[in-house]
């Protein structure tokens, strides 16, 4: 993180100014000694060094909580608790000197809600270069974990690369995408870096963040949002409470939710369940508008609702949700 700086590097570039003085006269050669002290001084600033190699967020390193606002209000549609709840446990967890155990969010919903684009959005709070940063790290269950007979082996793999990533950076993100086909052998695995510990073999988790997304809960988020729109009420009146319990009772008691019988429910490490709601007609047009202006054009209506007719909609009678949210979206866009 902060601490080591590439010596190595600072003495290679000494090297290199005393090569091109080695013909000089003594006054000379002085000056540039002088220079290739200073120089390698300023190489050693944090600051100066990090603006051209990414490093890990010193202690003091806030997130910029209106950016992250922002960006959920902006980007984000019709997703009111996810928002609240991302907002309030990422900005409250770093903005803790101390916190006790590493944040660990379960992100729940059917595809195409936004569940991979807010860890995406999470990443780059804490990471600028979000997912692609070396401290953010993507595990999908079908590709890194795809067979049951090597859950030995995958865990061993697993226990080694977040011990070491946590210890070349304290505030590691690790996200676990299709937690519903992660092995509960596995789930149970990652339990120790979860818990309340002040380190584990000298290696302190307490400043990581862990991020679970699941499709697993779906269908019982997607039965509260129809019962209100059924009695006529507006979506955004859903509170967490009416989920929440709902949400960690059913992934806890459901035999092909990864997390059956785990741990982390059971010994409550999970700090928030959040639901993501299914997406309206509405919502999937925020999506197209959202798309054509990353893209750079113009919006023309005509296209928006062609593309979202084109989507196919559920219950069969009154066709209110996105069977894909927004997830095929783009690929649609391409032909217009």
């Amino acid at each position: 993180g902060g601490a080591g700086w590439p010596r190595r590097r600072e003495l290679l570039v000494l090297l290199l100014v005393l090569r091109g003085a080695a013909a000089l006269e003594p006054v000379s050669l002085g000056i540039a000694i002088g220079a290739a002290s200073a120089l390698t001084g300023y190489l050693s600033y944090p600051r100066f060094y990090c603006g051209f190699v990414e490093c890990c967020p010193r202690d003091g390193d806030r997130p910029n909580a209106t950016a992250l606002k922002e960006v959920l209000d902006t980007k984000l549609f019709g997703q009111h608790l996810a928002k609240e709840v991302i907002l309030k446990a990422v900005v409250g967890f770093k903005n803790n000197a101390n916190p006790k155990k590493p944040l660990a969010l379960s992100l729940h919903g059917w595809a195409g809600t936004g569940k991979n684009y807010v860890s995406q959005i999470i990443a780059e709070n804490i990471h600028k270069q979000g997912l692609k940063s070396k401290f953010v790290h993507l595990f999908v269950s079908t590709l890194h974990f795809p067979h049951d007979r090597n859950v030995t082996q995958y865990k061993d793999q697993l226990h080694k690369w977040i011990r070491g990533n946590v210890s070349a950076c304290a505030s590691s993100v690790f996200i676990f995408d299709e937690m519903d086909k992660l092995h509960p052998g596995l789930i149970d695995a990652i339990k120790p870096f979860l818990d309340y510990y002040d380190q584990i073999d000298g290696v302190s988790y307490r400043k990581a963040i862990f991020i679970f997304l699941s499709n697993a809960g779906g269908d019982l988020i997607t039965k509260v949002a129809l019962d209100f729109w059924r009695n006529g009420k507006d979506r955004e009146q859903i509170l967490l409470k009416d989920l929440e319990q709902i949400l960690s009772l059913g992934v806890f008691n459901n035999k092909n939710s990864g997390l059956w019988h785990s741990s982390l429910i059971d010994k409550n490490l999970i700090d928030y369940f959040v639901p993501f709601l299914p997406l309206e007609y509405k919502h999937v047009k925020m999506c197209i508008r959202a798309e054509i202006q990353s893209r750079g054009n113009g919006i023309d209506e005509e296209v928006v609702k062609k593309v979202a007719d084109e989507m196919t909609f559920f219950p069969k009678g009154e066709k209110i949700y996105s069977d894909k949210g927004c997830k095929t979206v783009q690929a649609k866009l391409d032909f217009y």
